[in-house]
């Protein structure tokens, strides 16, 4: 059985609410960052999320434990990001912060997975979004919160495929 483990910041509890439906498809809790150990980053499939807050950042909780992602040895291994953004609201910024989380987890040698189409996002710009591509999963509980549980059961399947 591979060790998954996913640790998340949540503000409002969105985030969290999709961080508990991903770990429980892999049979697993989900960690909030805001209590999260070194040894929390040490896994065979580490799943990252955060909302994205003021213009493009981090979560709180993420802002001040990102030292822990940052001193992560994360060579070979492999990590999938989510995120949650209002991309009608702010759509210049949308789920940058994931792309935060990305872009730092692949400086630490991860070998990052679970990209996603950014076809049909209503957004106008995104640090998460490369070639077309979200460097994870995108979620909008603002505008779009009947699209999460699927867009959640499809990612996972897909992670899963990486796992075998």
């Amino acid at each position: 059985m591979a060790n998954v483990k996913v640790i998340f910041g949540s503000t409002t509890g969105a985030t969290e609410s999709a961080a508990a439906e991903i770990a429980a498809a892999f049979g697993v809790q989900a960690i909030n960052v805001a209590n999260a150990t070194a040894d929390d980053f040490n896994a065979d499939l580490l799943i990252l999320g955060s909302s994205t807050w003021g213009v493009g950042e981090l979560q709180d909780d993420w802002a001040v434990k990102i030292s822990l992602l940052e001193s992560a040895d994360l060579n070979g291994k492999l990590v999938a990001v989510f995120g949650l953004g209002d991309q009608s609201g702010f759509a210049d910024t949308y789920c940058d912060a994931m792309g935060i989380l990305a872009k730092t987890a692949k400086n630490c040698g991860a070998n990052l997975i679970g990209q996603t189409s950014a076809e049909g996002y209503g957004h106008s710009s995104s640090a998460a979004v490369e070639d077309g591509m979200f460097c994870g999963l995108a979620l909008d509980d603002n505008n779009e919160s009947e699209k999460t549980s699927s867009r959640i059961g499809a990612w996972v399947e897909k992670l899963k495929t990486h796992l075998n």
